[in-house]
């Protein structure tokens, strides 16, 4: 009789493990379904879900209890995109979102172009006005505006890299256009030589001679206003002629100190 009943206390005790286990598969279940619908309600993010349905899938593509089948297997997945499609509305919404973006960008670059051709044009109308047209040039690329200034007779005397009296005013007056009207942008100021080697006990190559140049010219357009934090600067040397270095007339080219204001695009970097 006391067998029996150890049987039947046996059989009780397997019959509540079952139901414990049945309860923790439905728990498991409605966590499941809670994550999904928290999920359905939120913005999207596509990586972001991506990295969320591989997690999911590793911890629960396995058996939950043993004996039975893997909770992901068998059907669609609850996280496969083709059974859980983002609302029309929710896409509605982010569509709208990504236009108001792109306009915003675009507007935003077409003032920054607007800038950058009203400065060209001022530089211009100076240079013309006072007869540099020959040593004071701008022009627009990817970068920026470049306004290019030629050393010889303007900036400095030959092999060095004090500012000549000259160019006291055209300083000012670029220094003037870069703080008016609003610009804000980066500017980066860049010395150049021709190839002619150099060796004196102040500069030992056109490396440092170019940079040399290219401080003074910083150290004038800070004098006269230009904020520091807008302001980098760079010296190449003879490494990035815009004419032939074989020729006199190539090589006064060559010899220059361009100042680069910059994209608002492209202020992410100022050194290239």
């Amino acid at each position: 009789m006391s067998a029996r009943r150890h049987r039947g206390g046996g059989g009780h005790d397997e019959a509540g493990m079952e139901r414990w286990l049945l309860t923790y598969a439905d728990m498991i279940t409605l966590l499941l379904a809670l994550f999904i619908v928290l999920w359905s309600i939120s913005s999207v993010n596509i990586s972001k879900f991506a990295q969320l349905k591989a997690s999911l899938h590793q911890a629960l593509d396995g058996k939950v209890i043993e004996g039975s089948s893997a909770i992901l297997t068998g059907g669609s997945s609850p996280l496969d995109p083709q059974a859980a499609q983002v609302p029309t509305p929710m896409v509605t919404s982010l569509n709208i979102k990504a236009s108001i973006t792109a306009q915003i960008v675009s507007a935003l670059q077409r003032q920054d172009t607007d800038n950058l051709e009203r400065v060209q044009q001022q530089v211009d109308a100076y240079a013309r006005s006072h007869g540099l047209a020959g040593s004071l040039q701008t022009s627009i690329d990817e970068q920026g505006l470049v306004i290019r200034i030629l050393t010889d007779k303007l900036l400095f005397d030959p092999g060095q890299a004090t500012l000549e009296p000259a160019s006291a005013p055209v300083l000012r007056h670029i220094a003037a256009l870069l703080t008016s009207g609003g610009l804000s942008n980066d500017v980066r100021v860049e010395g150049n030589t021709d190839d002619v080697p150099i060796s004196t006990p102040q500069f030992h190559s056109n490396w440092e001679l170019s940079t040399a140049r290219a401080t003074a010219v910083l150290g004038s357009l800070l004098t006269y206003g230009v904020q520091p934090a807008r302001l980098s600067v760079a010296g190449y040397a003879d490494e990035r002629p815009i004419a032939t270095n074989a020729t006199v007339a190539g090589r006064r080219l060559n010899r220059r100190v361009d100042i680069v204001v910059l994209r608002r695009s492209s202020e992410g970097a100022k050194n290239p």
